[in-house]
């Protein structure tokens, strides 16, 4: 058989690999068990717009999170380093009306900038605050847009001109079930069309 030879398979959610997120929320009454902050594992979430800033993120409509979120109009998508990936998986199989999910993984649940009600992770290299802007329901998950009304990152990913620099941020993906931590960078946008000064200058080859 041909290396690209074509296998017809079933339908399926096969777009990979995707970011695996740890969204964080919280009701209007955090002293409630019910309420209290909460974090639930995605790996369905995406940019939909820059100008605003806004992200969009499909959470089926039995999660528990689903409700808290929905109460408040907010979220916080923080994301996740090699550090958090086992927090992250036990946050994507355990249910956070069952325990106390920051207290099991040993978290820290810290305001987040520009909401009232959401928390954000302590622990993640960046938390982006969001506010929910629409809700369409689908058979089995609700699609919820958001505008994004604040970040915040650790200062170490920040560069002496105070460019965010991500690739030192160790951030993990998905991919068909399974979590990788991001490999060898290949490229930068544009890099295509780039002189060859400018790739060796911006993939460190000087």
């Amino acid at each position: 058989m041909a290396k690209h030879d074509k296998t017809v398979l079933g339908l399926s959610t096969i777009l990979n690999p995707v970011p695996v997120v740890m969204i964080s929320c919280a009701g209007k009454n955090p002293e409630r068990v019910e309420e209290r902050p909460n974090i639930i594992t995605v790996a369905w979430a995406g940019t939909i717009n820059s100008e605003p800033p806004m992200v969009s993120v499909s959470i089926r409509k039995s999660r528990h999170s689903h409700k808290l979120i929905l109460e408040t109009g907010e979220f916080v998508i923080n994301l996740v380093n090699k550090q958090l990936c086992k927090s992250c998986d036990l946050c994507g199989v355990k249910s956070g009306a069952d325990i106390d999910k920051f207290e099991v993984c040993g978290l820290n649940a810290v305001k987040a900038e520009g909401l009232e009600y959401a928390y954000a992770i302590k622990e993640s290299p960046v938390s982006i605050s969001c506010k929910v802007e629409t809700v369409t329901e689908l058979p089995s998950h609700d699609l919820i847009t958001a505008s994004i009304v604040g970040v915040t990152a650790d200062s170490y990913l920040l560069d002496d001109s105070g460019r965010l620099c991500l690739d030192k941020a160790n951030l993990v993906a998905y991919n068909h079930g399974e979590y990788f931590l991001l490999g060898k960078k290949l490229g930068f946008f544009g890099y295509s069309v780039a002189s060859e000064e400018i790739i060796k200058k911006r993939m460190g080859e000087d």
